[in-house]
């Protein structure tokens, strides 16, 4: 598979995310360049970056693996996302464009017709693209890389259940979208709370061992969140 040289760093973080490296596996650079069909440089450039962030370890002999995080790292990023997602949603209240608008409201209407029907195939992805755009519309570079940085590992940690209500899911980032328009941040930080509380009950660690997936304790620390009828 041949693609650009400076998406390499995007081609093997999603591989990582999807379990292709497995966790601990050794990431040769001679390998890797063969395999996304690039030369050597880019692939050492990725792997210094995947570093940074948290996907690879250099370790002594072994060179670059991919990282083994523990059960205590990963629920430390489910509570890192309960705090800096209600600040995102926050500021997107106060900085969205109209065209962040307009993606925002077309996801929402088309979510929760979705949610009606009961043809919940789509709504991950739909899901994933409202807070995707979301964040882009925070208008901080800094709180933009964190927070997609954090959807990352997530995904990489955590197996998310279907939404056992996707009516109401849906209702929440109706409610969030309305907020954002109307350029309330308090009321977007509440909101955005609310629902990050809620949907960390449907993370499950993912197994690597043939271990059941643990179930997400509840945080010791809780959101404090308006109804979502204030």
């Amino acid at each position: 598979m041949r693609i650009p040289a400076h998406s390499v760093c995007t081609a093997i973080r999603d591989d990582i995310v999807a379990g292709v490296h497995e966790r601990g596996s050794r990431l040769t650079e001679e390998l890797l360049a063969r395999r996304y069909g690039v030369s050597r440089v880019p692939v050492r450039e990725a792997l210094r970056t995947l570093e940074a962030e948290g996907f690879v370890v250099t370790r002594r002999h072994a060179g670059a693996c991919v990282a083994e995080p523990t059960e205590q790292e990963a629920a430390d990023l489910l509570e890192m996302r309960m705090l800096l997602e209600p600040l995102g949603a926050a500021r997107a209240a106060q900085r969205r464009s109209e065209a962040h608008l307009k993606v925002l409201r077309g996801l929402v209407r088309l979510g929760q017709e979705r949610a009606r029907r009961g043809t919940g195939d789509e709504l991950r992805s739909l899901g994933g693209w409202f807070h995707e755009t979301l964040v882009q519309a925070c208008g901080s570079q800094a709180l933009t890389a964190t927070l997609t940085q954090l959807r990352h590992k997530i995904a990489w940690m955590y197996a998310v259940e279907p939404s056992a209500d996707p009516v109401r899911s849906w209702a929440e980032h109706g409610a969030l979208a309305d907020a954002v328009a109307r350029g309330d941040a308090e009321r977007a930080r509440a909101v955005a709370a609310l629902h990050a509380e809620r949907s960390t009950a449907a993370h499950r660690l993912r197994s690597f061992g043939g271990e059941r997936p643990e179930p997400v304790r509840s945080s010791q620390h809780p959101v404090n969140t308006w109804s979502l009828r204030n």
